[in-house]
């Protein structure tokens, strides 16, 4: 039902998510990053406030092993959890529950983990990972993004997939990417990679308009300045 990687930019202290799913609006449950913190991804039958929960440890100092396992001492209903987390020195750490739907199966890369549900094989989350790994010089956007093609051209999940969100924080509260397809008939990801492509060259004329808004360009539509 959904496949995911989280990672780290080592050159750079970036955390992000990659997601897809057959499910609606995926990014607004699943992918979580905090600048200097770290990422994670809820998945599975999802309880969004495992990630604020989980980044909120790992922000108090806790490795990525250590908030996972304060989290699943006290918490309910942690069969039906898949939670996959990456700290801020590139330590990982993974839950997969007993009741996890279909095929599941998970990746560690260096700085990064994969996971996945109702797969189509158990090799998913690994093509990920590698492709993680060989894309180290790429911005970690489309390093994030191209894993996650990895994952689907390796088989990807039971179902069409439908929703797709790549989330990148960096030094700021906010992110730097947020984008998401909430729901697709088809071609989920190359939806996504054509948003990623458009925003690209716009992404850091945005940062430059929340940090120095009398640098900022202007994009000549009404009303701008």
């Amino acid at each position: 039902m959904t496949f995911s990687i989280v990672g780290r930019c080592v050159n750079t202290g970036m955390f992000g998510v990659a997601i897809t799913t057959s499910s609606i609006c995926v990014g607004a449950r699943c992918p979580h990053a905090r600048a200097g913190v770290g990422a994670v991804a809820t998945q599975n039958i999802t309880d969004p406030s495992l990630g604020p929960r989980l980044l909120d440890k790992m922000e108090s100092g806790l490795s990525a092993g250590d908030a996972l396992s304060e989290i699943l001492c006290n918490l309910e209903n942690a069969e039906y959890r898949q939670l996959t987390l990456v700290d801020k020195h590139g330590g990982t750490a993974i839950h997969t529950g007993s009741n996890i739907l279909g095929i599941n199966a998970e990746s560690e890369g260096i700085n990064c983990f994969a996971a996945g549900n109702l797969l189509q094989n158990a090799s998913i989350p690994a093509a990920m990972t590698r492709s993680f790994k060989e894309l180290k010089d790429q911005h970690l956007a489309p390093r994030l993004l191209n894993s996650l093609q990895a994952g689907l051209n390796a088989g990807g999940e039971q179902g069409d997939v439908h929703s797709a969100a790549l989330l990148v924080v960096d030094t700021q509260s906010y992110p730097l990417v947020d984008l998401r397809v909430d729901w697709e008939e088809s071609d989920t990801l190359g939806k996504l990679r054509e948003i990623w492509i458009d925003y690209e060259p716009q992404m850091h004329d945005y940062l430059t308009r929340a940090l120095r808004p009398e640098d900022a360009p202007s994009y000549g539509v009404p009303g701008d300045l």
